[in-house]
């Protein structure tokens, strides 16, 4: 039987995920809040609204990908704890995966953290993702940690260094010493179907294979494009994820048959700059 994929969030991660799995044959439907650029315009936080959903269509898998809109925990709450109740609700038949983040990870010692790590304190919004990760585990899904998603016109790294914004953050254990940990969009595109089409349910990180400081990324940018290093500058208190320095392990995954196609951030520099060069705006 054909799969059918439900994309319950159909932003710039999930418009790969349908690409992908139309390439696949597979049954596409999507939703947003706004319906713009989708094929239903849905709150699955709404219990009504997703109840009148589940009249329509019957898919044998769902993404849960849609964003808190940067509400805060009251956000977090409304999408991630009560979206994906009601969708495991009114979509009973359906396995249920569950997009999360490594940012539940807090340590700042530079350490090696797999999905076995503690966590090293949290905040309230990373308590509400693992509450949610919680909820998907029990009923049998998959739940995926996704270090930071970057791709075709959207890459801050990049686009800070290009513009002269790039900052290395000047800190107590050294300068520039910050792991980055990151995924390309259609990387994370595959290892979602990828997972699905196996049948692998559980808890797994999603990132790239080898995550590197704040500062030989900017040294290989540099090396690479011929252009300066950046100035130095206290780390942002402002980040939304806040200062974390960790190194985010993808073996789990990896062990399933999965590989990326760019194992690290260089590797998709020719595309990316490819892109960037395209003059296309960019992808919402």
């Amino acid at each position: 039987m054909t799969p059918s994929l439900l994309i319950a969030g159909h932003g710039y991660l999930g418009q790969e995920v349908a690409r992908q799995a139309r390439d696949r044959n597979w049954t596409v439907h999507t939703l947003s809040k706004s319906g713009e650029r989708s094929d239903f315009g849905v709150d699955f936080s709404d219990p009504t609204a997703t109840a009148s959903l589940a009249q329509k269509i019957s898919p044998s898998h769902i993404l849960a990908s849609a964003s808190s809109g940067r509400g805060g925990p009251p956000a977090y709450e409304r999408v991630f704890i009560n979206g994906t109740n009601n969708l495991l609700e009114h979509f009973p038949e359906a396995q249920l995966t569950f997009i999360s983040s490594t940012s539940v990870y807090r340590q700042t010692d530079g350490s090696r953290v797999d999905e076995e790590s503690d966590f090293a304190g949290e905040t309230a919004t990373s308590r509400i993702l693992r509450a949610a990760e919680k909820i998907v585990l029990t009923a049998g899904g998959t739940a995926l940690r996704l270090s930071g998603i970057y791709g075709p016109k959207r890459s801050v790294i990049l686009r800070k260094f290009l513009s002269g914004e790039a900052r290395l953050e000047e800190t107590s254990a050294g300068l520039g010493v910050r792991i980055l940990n990151q995924i390309h969009r259609d990387d994370a595109a595959s290892a979602i179907l990828h997972l699905m089409r196996e049948q692998q349910c559980g808890l797994y990180n999603v990132t790239d294979n080898e995550p590197t400081s704040q500062r030989e990324t900017f040294q290989l940018l540099s090396e690479a494009l011929g252009k300066p290093m950046p100035t130095t500058a206290p780390p942002n208190p402002n980040s939304k994820r806040g200062w974390t320095n960790k190194a985010i392990a993808n073996d789990k995954l990896r062990q399933t048959g999965w590989q990326p196609r760019y194992p690290n951030f260089m590797a998709a520099l020719p595309d990316l700059l490819a892109a960037e060069d395209s003059g296309k705006t960019d992808t919402p």
